[in-house]
């Protein structure tokens, strides 16, 4: 059976995240003299995976997690600053860091000319307005879906049926939802019942119970497992 709507995420699927992250974390820092090295990066990694992952499962809001990841941060390494200014600033650093993985805008141009398609995204609108909607590839989306725009986030079953909803399209057998998440773009997909393809980039273990309709290791990967099932159509 062919797909006839496609649903990616954002973040580390079609956009360089650590990237943005590194870029904006150290441009901070150093606007607070705040050291920065591979260490204070990593901290912060794990931080930042840390409180979104809390968020996934309802346990901070995305108004909590501005400012909680970095009072962890500042906690961790034992550093003194204004959580809530530094947090802002930081905002403001990755809002302007859009960068795209090698080969996407010419994959999701030639995507767009026999799917629908839709950019879904837990993210804050402030970032992620500016990050994606001002981005080369937003004119090929029939729909950008920010989750704190919505209220609702990956993985509530919710936020899907309210994509599907916005493009006037229903038959669920026939949508795809493309991620590197398991915890937020697998397992939402599979609670509202849609296929999902797992973007594996890392080849890491998959050791949770969340199971993907298909795992893929590269976008090339993913473009022939589509061409594949227009062939078996």
């Amino acid at each position: 059976m062919r797909y006839e709507l496609l649903i990616f995420d954002a973040d580390d699927t079609l956009f360089d995240f650590r990237k943005a992250e590194k870029e904006a974390l150290e441009n901070c820092l150093k606007d607070f003299n705040i050291n920065y090295d591979e260490r204070v990066l990593q901290t912060f990694i794990k931080i930042n995976l840390d409180v979104w992952h809390e968020l996934e499962k309802g346990l901070l809001t995305q108004q909590e997690l501005r400012s909680e990841r970095f009072r962890r941060f500042k906690d961790t390494l034992n550093l003194s600053f204004n959580e809530v200014v530094v947090a802002e600033r930081y905002l403001e650093y990755l809002a302007k860091a859009s960068y795209l993985f090698p080969d996407v805008e010419r994959l999701i141009q030639k995507l767009a000319s026999n799917y629908k398609l839709i950019l879904l995204s837990n993210g804050l609108s402030y970032v992620q307005n500016n990050r994606l909607r001002k981005s080369v590839i937003a004119k090929y989306f029939d729909d950008i879906i920010i989750s704190e725009d919505v209220g609702m986030a990956k993985p509530d079953p919710r936020i899907f049926e309210l994509a599907l909803a916005r493009v006037n399209y229903f038959e669920k057998q026939k949508v795809l939802m493309i991620g590197d998440s398991l915890s937020s773009d697998i397992l939402g997909g599979n609670r509202f019942g849609i296929n999902t393809c797992w973007l594996n980039w890392k080849y890491k273990v998959n050791d949770t119970n969340i199971i993907p309709t298909y795992e893929v290791h590269s976008l090339g990967e993913l473009e022939e497992l589509l061409e594949l099932r227009e062939t078996n159509d």
